[in-house]
């Protein structure tokens, strides 16, 4: 394809319209005027029959809804009882809630590498990071990718830790036929406003024991108790609990994901079939256990050598002006982040430094995992409004990033920020 790139003045090659998002119709309007009109804006029947719902959805047998992904997370970890002095396992490539719910438990994260074709967490690293004070992994689903929860399972088992699933991008994701979220001992999930399925706010959290969601649920009501009186309180909790008129719109949400699921597959596929023949673009592996895939991203790798020289920020400006934006997602792990390259001492560098740790406190500053620092420099996220398109808007995205490669050499001088 010899045609101009539109960065250069020529046509662009993606002409169609992206989805607007979030999507939204007449069943949320209706569902929040019932919720205005009942009076009932707290305590009603909304919150309860989204938690079954939306737990039957993902083959748990509990749902404890709340007020966002990261409380879920903080959630799920005292619930399964973790605190001071514990170590918790997860990988650096994820937001940085994944990490700091934990801390909230008093817990210190330990960073494992991650995999270079999936950039989920390498559960073959898993165990070398493991010590006598570690309770828990926290494996993240990165992009609606399960990471290896075959390993990941067997690992936690042989040594008694928790499994505590970071779903935050995997509503409808299964794995061998069961949901994500619902494979270790709890899950959690976001329902912020980029998500798949949102109310601006909100999240879950998963598990199929009884007794962790009984706790989940009482940390997560002022530590409330199930059967126990209103002004009664059995552990230090705190108010994280959703509204009705966040279920209810949910409620609307969680009815559109089977077809947005099905059409998001589809079109992913055909970009992985296409795209990883472009020297130059490294489309990530499909573990075959995953039966059914969420697209939160279509993620690819971007390597500058070999795609004739031609660095990352020049590429997206030229995507962008074809009209496919693309983003480049976390710009480094997530240890290196400031609240991690610090001193850890005294108070101030709690939990690192609680007294409860027995042990040094873990200097991040020191830390340095190969895997995942190249992929911040590598990694580029198409969004996933663009795979609720139709197979014409694909087939241009395809031809965007054809015409790109053809047209490598000249962008080699394009003047760019990094």
């Amino acid at each position: 394809m010899g045609s101009e790139l539109a960065v250069f003045g020529g046509k662009k090659a993606f002409t169609g319209s992206v989805v607007s998002w979030p999507i939204h119709g007449k069943e949320e309007e209706k569902a929040l005027l019932q919720v205005l009109r009942s009076g009932k804006w707290f305590h009603g029947s909304k919150v309860e029959e989204f938690e079954e719902t939306y737990a039957a959805y993902q083959d748990a047998k509990y749902g404890v809804s709340c007020v966002n992904g990261t409380a879920a997370i903080e959630i799920a970890c005292v619930a399964a009882g973790i605190g001071a002095g514990a170590e918790v396992i997860t990988t650096p490539f994820t937001f940085v809630a994944t990490a700091a719910a934990p801390m909230r438990a008093n817990a210190v994260p330990v960073f494992v590498d991650i995999e270079e074709d999936t950039v989920n967490i390498d559960a073959d690293k898993i165990e070398a990071a493991i010590t006598p004070r570690t309770k828990a992994i926290i494996p993240v689903h990165f992009g609606g990718l399960p990471c290896d929860m075959d390993k990941i399972n067997k690992i936690a088992k042989k040594h008694k830790l928790v499994v505590i699933e970071d779903a935050a991008h995997c509503w409808g994701t299964k794995w061998k036929g069961k949901g994500a979220g619902a494979l270790g001992d709890l899950g959690t999930f976001s329902f912020q406003q980029s998500k798949n399925m949102t109310s601006a706010e909100g999240g879950i959290v998963l598990s199929d024991s009884e007794t962790l969601a009984e706790s989940a649920r009482s940390y997560s009501n002022v530590g409330r108790s199930k059967g126990g009186g209103w002004y009664e309180h059995y552990r230090l909790g705190s108010n994280y609990r959703l509204t009705e008129f966040q279920a209810a719109i949910l409620l609307c949400q969680l009815k559109r994901m089977p077809k947005h699921v099905e059409k998001r597959e589809r079109n992913a596929t055909m970009l992985s079939d296409a795209l990883g023949e472009i020297p130059g673009i490294q489309v990530f592996r499909r573990d075959k256990r995953v039966t059914v895939r969420s697209w939160h991203t279509y993620n690819f790798r971007f390597i500058s050598e070999e795609f004739d020289g031609v660095t990352r920020p020049q590429f997206l400006r030229a995507l962008g002006a074809e009209g496919v934006s693309c983003g480049t997602g976390y710009p480094f792990p997530l240890y290196k982040n400031p609240m991690f390259q610090r001193d850890m001492q005294g108070p101030s560098g709690c939990p690192m430094t609680c007294p409860y740790l027995k042990s040094a406190p873990i200097d991040y500053r020191e830390l340095h995992l190969p895997v995942v620092e190249k992929t911040c420099t590598q990694y580029v996220g198409l969004r996933h409004r663009f795979l609720l398109g139709t197979k014409k808007d694909m087939k241009q995205v395809i031809t965007a990033f054809r015409k790109i490669r053809d047209n490598a050499k000249t962008l080699r001088d394009l003047k760019v920020n990094a």
